[in-house]
């Protein structure tokens, strides 16, 4: 009858619940979630998405490890680079383009 009672107050769901607790508590105090959000958001924000996402997960994240405020400004610095660069090189060759239409145009038609 004593194993009865106990088979009937053992349930695995509690204990799977409680170690999920734990686990996620582990999570928060470590950071983890905060870190792995702010590189998801981040990957979400990022018009250019990457070609490779988890390696731009994996290297946000070995960024975030030395997270002081310099490199996060200059990573910031970097991205904002970056875009501006895929900018002026689309830029550039819309005005090659036109320079060219304009080169190859009569002589005539220019007066």
């Amino acid at each position: 009858m004593l194993m009865a009672h106990t088979l009937q107050t053992y349930n695995p769901i509690q204990v799977s619940e409680s170690k999920r607790e734990q686990f996620r508590r582990y999570l928060e105090k470590n950071n983890v979630l905060d870190s792995l959000t702010n590189v998801l958001v981040a990957l979400c924000q990022d018009e250019d998405k990457p070609h490779d996402a988890l390696h731009f997960v994996r290297q946000r994240l070995d960024m975030s490890r030395v997270a002081s405020p310099e490199a996060q400004t200059l990573s910031l610095e970097l991205t904002e680079l970056q875009r501006k660069h895929q900018h002026l090189l689309e830029e550039n060759k819309d005005l090659r383009n036109r320079l060219l239409q304009y080169e190859l145009a009569p002589e005539d038609s220019r007066d």
